[in-house]
């Protein structure tokens, strides 16, 4: 049986400052796993700059220079996170049996690449790297990065709990998600519905080695929105229900208010009507939103926009 060729995919975005100490760990890894007979010489670090504006292209193109193992393509403009690792994933499809997708911040522990790579060989197409604990994270991040995960289980959509975009995927799940044609990505939710036989491994997130986060808490967010809206419709079936309920105690408002009227015991009350009306306006408003971000996606969706336009490569 002959080794497994392994692409490593890290999407990159303004990261000058951390490449040049995590590149050289990503190239030790990946030849400690070459030595150990685990992946064929031919494996290849990608990354994948995803419009940076500093000099996050330069690094690559210098890497990529001095040894044949670092590879590099280049997005024609910045298109998000999600976008650039589908970049990265599509790209390197044809090219290996197996990808492993990770940030370029060395929080992720490349150790659990091992891991990993036992879990494929053991049968599994597709392995999570899933984080033990959140120690090094603050209490606020911590708190919303979990509940980041719940909101989007109540929701109802399909997620691995603490896990991000640190994930082996087999030759055979990218090319069934590339048959997936959406523009509005989320990937952690879009691999589970691919199926495949599938494991979790366990590991440590340690502090960013350089540069700043590139998920404050506006594009957590942003993140979840995302993630809800173009994976399930529950959103609008709560609007659905929470409108059965507001028609229902307005019917026994007009009730209450003709029996009222019917015993003579009107009064006009201004502040009573004032409550009753911007409450309303303020549910209708909310609902409009959230039916609002469905149909604007709708609306990208029938654009059938590329997802992703590749400007440069270090490689033919």
């Amino acid at each position: 049986m002959s080794k497994p060729i392994l692409y490593i995919v890290i999407p990159c975005y303004n990261e000058q400052e951390v490449l040049p100490i995590t590149a050289p760990m990503f190239l030790g890894k990946l030849s400690s796993l070459i030595e150990k007979g685990k992946i064929s010489d031919d494996s290849r670090i990608m990354f994948v700059n995803d419009g940076s504006k500093d000099g996050t292209w330069d690094v690559i193109s210098a890497l990529s220079a001095e040894n044949e193992h670092y590879i590099g393509i280049s997005q024609s403009r910045n298109r998000g996170h999600q976008n650039a690792l589908l970049a990265g994933l599509m790209e390197a499809k044809d090219k290996c049996d197996i990808t492993i997708s990770i940030d370029c911040d060395g929080q992720d522990d490349i150790g659990a690449m091992d891991k990993m790579l036992d879990e494929y060989l053991g049968g599994c197409e597709v392995v999570y790297g899933v984080r033990s604990a959140r120690e090094t994270d603050t209490f606020f991040k911590r708190t919303t990065a979990q509940g980041f995960y719940k909101f989007l289980a109540a929701m109802g959509a399909e997620v691995v709990y603490n896990h991000a975009d640190y994930r082996l995927l087999s030759s055979r799940v990218l090319n069934e998600l590339a048959e997936f044609k959406e523009v509005n990505l989320f990937l952690r939710g879009m691999i589970p519905l691919v199926g495949f036989k599938s494991t979790c491994v366990e590991y440590e997130r340690a502090e960013r080695l350089a540069g700043e986060s590139k998920y404050p808490l506006r594009k957590m967010l942003a993140l979840a929105a995302d993630g809800v809206t173009s994976l399930s419709v529950k959103p609008l079936r709560l609007i659905t229900s929470f409108g059965v309920f507001v028609a229902l105690l307005s019917f026994i408002g007009v009730i209450w208010a003709i029996v009222t009227a019917i015993c003579g015991n009107t009064v006009a009350g201004w502040a009573s009507t004032t409550c009753i009306v911007c409450f309303v306006g303020g549910v209708e408003l909310i609902c409009m939103g959230i039916i609002g971000e469905y149909v604007g996606k709708i609306y990208l969706e029938t654009k059938h926009r590329p997802r992703y336009i590749i400007s440069e490569r270090t490689y033919k």
